[in-house]
């Protein structure tokens, strides 16, 4: 059944982006951006609906109220493709950090580019920074908000922590709060799988970080705060009796964890 139920789900959810695609093509592109974010949003929340119809997945995102106001960056472990969209309706105008290869995908790289996204070429170090910092600055100055991961790709749930120096560069450059976010949706939407597991993912927004630390403090109340939530949540999903089955890195976090605690 749960195969059959991911395998449904993975149809639908393309299926369902690319027919949004087609028919909000005409209204998407007239207008202001910010009003062309509600067609995303829709999107997001209409994914949402269907795994929970389809594959019986539901979440809880919690934290909400410790999103400031304004201008800031937004750091979500990336453990999934869930967290890619999930969290777009709780944000006003984020400006995200990708890799440049996903504009040039027909109608899709279409939408990225209508939302003034900051595409980075990975080929070239020197030509990212420069690409980063100019985007950066400029999403700053419209108060935006600035979504990078901060270890780059996806890792596993459980995985050891991988954090990259790009974000506490741009912590120092631009001088704003980062607001770290852990979830624990590579238990039940695994990287590199088709399978989809039923149960409840859960996110937090963390207290934001604030702007002014040095680089290393910066960096280690990032890990700490980031790592210490998902270790939490990856718990929950252990202990739920209806929770998802979990994968080697996550199965060994899980063991170390309550070593630790006894």
């Amino acid at each position: 059944m749960v195969v059959l139920r991911s395998a449904l789900f993975n149809v639908v959810f393309y299926i369902n982006a690319a027919v949004q695609m087609i028919v909000f093509t005409p209204v998407y592109f007239v207008g202001p951006r910010l009003k062309a974010w509600k067609i995303i949003h829709f999107w997001s929340r209409s994914n949402l609906w269907l795994m929970r119809q389809i594959v019986g997945t539901r979440h809880e995102i919690t934290g909400l109220h410790n999103m400031p106001k304004g201008a800031c960056i937004i750091a979500p472990k990336h453990q999934s493709s869930w967290d890619t969209f999930a969290f777009l309706p709780f944000w006003h105008d984020p400006a995200y950090i990708l890799k440049r290869e996903l504009m040039w995908v027909p109608l899709f790289g279409w939408y990225v580019g209508r939302m003034d996204m900051i595409p980075i070429n990975r080929a070239s170090r020197d030509k990212a920074v420069k690409t980063v910092n100019a985007g950066a600055l400029r999403a700053m100055t419209e108060g935006r908000q600035l979504v990078i991961y901060p270890e780059g790709t996806r890792r596993e749930a459980g995985a050891e922590p991988a954090y990259k120096a790009g974000i506490a560069h741009l912590y120092e450059k631009l001088g704003v709060p980062v607001v770290p976010i852990a979830h624990n949706a590579g238990a039940f939407w695994p990287r590199n799988s088709w399978m989809r597991h039923s149960g409840t993912i859960r996110g937090e927004i963390l207290e934001p970080i604030p702007a002014g630390l040095s680089r290393e403090d910066f960096m280690r109340e990032l890990v700490q705060r980031t790592e210490s939530a998902c270790d939490r949540l990856l718990l929950d999903a252990a202990d739920d009796p209806n929770g998802p089955p979990l994968r080697e890195a996550a199965r060994k976090r899980v063991a170390e964890l309550r070593k630790r605690a006894d």
